[in-house]
């Protein structure tokens, strides 16, 4: 399929609208050449950006930075979510035949626009699903449809300086086989499954590299040795004991003597404090009896007769009647005495009866020791049978995982058996070599020198097992790479899917193509003319030869008062 036009619009009407044609189709920067901001941030690689966003791809690469993908510029994201901006992008067959209508907005969650021919679908998995049937007829699931386009759509750091790593630069080497295989027209209907069996014998392996960090399976039986040997032992030594019949019996009346104990001695404490209490009231009323003051009292009692001439009462009636009194309080508090020493001698006999049960208790729980030898050998057992179950259990993984380990390599072995035979290997170099013509031919045109493609069978480092690796190379074994690589590669490969009847995109996206001489330019422009592909490069218009410099080949004129979504700074 080719793009048939890009159109970005919002609330407020159609902000921008590309119509693109078979070709050459160029993205410019207008501004003059005397503005020192010439190509800086305008937009070029942006309308590239958004024909990727609406083929899967997630939008936040329209609004952060490359360099630091966390840096987001926040007037573009705001712009781009708050006035609602949709981007539609139209392909087509041949510019005459059946439309593929796609539009996408930059809303989240429910707001997400992911809409294809009309249909609006719930999440990006389905809508890129839905792509890989609309657009290439397809439904596998290795290689994914955004691994397919991946060196249709170049513009960054990866993939325009790499010719076949157009992919995450962590993608793994199966990934890439699988891939490759596809594209040159290879199938091979267990690659799924075998890149699935791949990835879990590398997820296994690092499993077992963790487990057995610390020690390996070997050392683990043999601490399982030992910690079994020691179970035995105390298990013996534990049967061995003279362990007393009753000892529960005992040690609750044990307990229940020392409650009573600790109960009856805090009442006999209480007593005793009670008692010490009416002893020293007593003699403190006796002192105050003794102690008067006969003189000062006697003075008093003049005055008083002094003022009150009928006082009946004599001095020594007053004395008296003092000294009552304080006979009184005497014998009041000293009532409850006898009483309290009564309880005491009781409660004093019962905590020596007690003292002696304690005693007799104490010693049969504690004969020989049983008790204690007991707890030791229960708590060592729980900790022997504790390190027991931890070893038992990594052996019991590891073994588990060298399960799964055996079994993977072997369903390997078996696909392999048919993926690296001979039979297997001649068609992919019969692919290749197919491939090779065209792209020597293009590469001759373009940069005169020829580019080929070849592919090894090596030993992933990480995997262990064989792997196609493919790799471009310089047929007359010339060093350096040229920019012009990159082009032929992905122009003779449109070329190449074409004749083998190879799903694929006929519009290939290009970045900082200022970088290529004027006469690969012209010799690109050439070559996809005639060949029916559809090349769309982003370019500084001031490095552009004279013969591409025409107005029918811009499809966009930016500038710094023009930029691509009209904002201003």
């Amino acid at each position: 399929m080719f793009i048939k036009s890009l159109t970005i619009y919002n609330n407020n009407g159609i902000i921008r609208e590309i119509t693109f044609h078979k070709g050459l189709n160029l993205i410019v920067d207008n501004t003059p050449n005397v503005t020192t901001t010439t190509g800086n941030n305008v937009g070029k690689t942006t309308v590239l950006k958004l024909v990727d966003f609406c083929l899967g791809k997630d939008g936040r690469i329209i609004y952060s930075d490359p360099a630091t993908p966390k840096v987001e510029h926040a007037n573009v994201k705001n712009f781009l979510t708050d006035t609602n901006v949709v981007i539609e992008l139209i392909l087509t067959t041949d510019f005459e035949r059946r439309d593929v209508i796609i539009k996408r907005n930059f809303k989240k969650r429910t707001g997400a626009l992911r809409e294809i021919n009309g249909v609006n679908f719930p999440n990006d998995e389905t809508f890129v699903k839905e792509l890989e049937q609309t657009i290439l007829g397809i439904q596998v699931e290795k290689p994914t449809f955004r691994q397919i386009i991946s060196h249709n759509i170049r513009y960054s750091e990866q993939n325009v300086s790499n010719v076949l790593k157009t992919l995450d630069p962590y993608t793994s080497d199966a990934e890439y086989e699988t891939l490759f295989l596809y594209m040159f027209g290879c199938k091979f209907e267990e690659g799924d499954m075998r890149q699935e069996k791949l990835e879990k014998l590398k997820t296994d392996r690092n499993f077992k590299i963790k487990l057995e960090k610390i020690h390996g399976k070997s050392t683990y039986m043999s601490l399982l040795g030992l910690v079994n040997a020691r179970i035995n032992e105390l298990q013996q030594q534990k049967a061995s004991l003279n362990i007393n019949p009753n000892f529960s019996e005992d040690m609750d009346n044990l307990n229940e003597v020392k409650y009573n104990i600790n109960r009856i001695s805090s009442n006999i404490h209480s007593l005793c404090i009670r008692r010490d209490m009416i002893i020293d009231a007593q003699r403190d009323l006796g002192t105050q009896k003794s102690s008067i003051n006969v003189a000062q009292l006697e003075l008093i009692y003049r005055q008083a007769k002094a003022l009150i001439p009928n006082i009946q009462r004599t001095f020594e009636e007053l004395v008296t009647y003092h000294n009552q009194m304080l006979d009184n309080k005497v014998k009041f508090i000293s009532n409850s005495l006898p009483r309290i020493e009564e309880q005491l001698a009781g409660l004093q006999e019962e905590l020596k009866q007690l003292l002696l049960k304690e005693d007799y208790f104490t010693q049969k729980v504690v004969k020989s020791n049983t008790y204690e030898d007991l707890e030791k050998l229960i708590n060592e057992l729980n900790t022997k049978f504790q390190e027991k179950g931890e070893y038992e259990n990594i052996i019991h993984q590891i073994e588990s995982i060298e399960e799964e380990i055996l079994n993977s390599e072997k369903e390997l072995q078996e696909i392999d058996e048919k993926l690296f035979s001979e039979t297997f290997k001649s068609h992919v170099q019969e692919q290749v070599d197919k491939f090779n013509i065209i792209f020597s031919q293009i590469s001759r045109l373009i940069y005169d020198e020829e580019y080929v493609i070849k592919f090894d069978s090596v030993i992933n480092k990480r995997t262990k097992t064989n792997i196609y690796k493919f790799t471009s190379f310089n047929a007359n074994l010339s060093t350096g790479k040229k920019m012009g690589e990159i082009s032929c590669f992905d122009i003779a490969y449109t070329i190449f899917a074409r004749q083998e009847n190879i799903p694929c995109l006929y519009f290939l996206l290009n970045d900082k193509k200022e970088l290529m001489s004027d006469n690969q330019l012209i010799s690109i422009a050439n070559i996809v003319q005639e060949n029916n592909i559809q090349f769309v490069a982003s370019i500084l218009k001031d490095k552009l030869p004279v013969e591409l410099n025409k107005s029918e080949l811009f499809i966009v004129e930016l500038s710094q008062e023009d930029k691509l979504f009209r904002l201003q700074d």
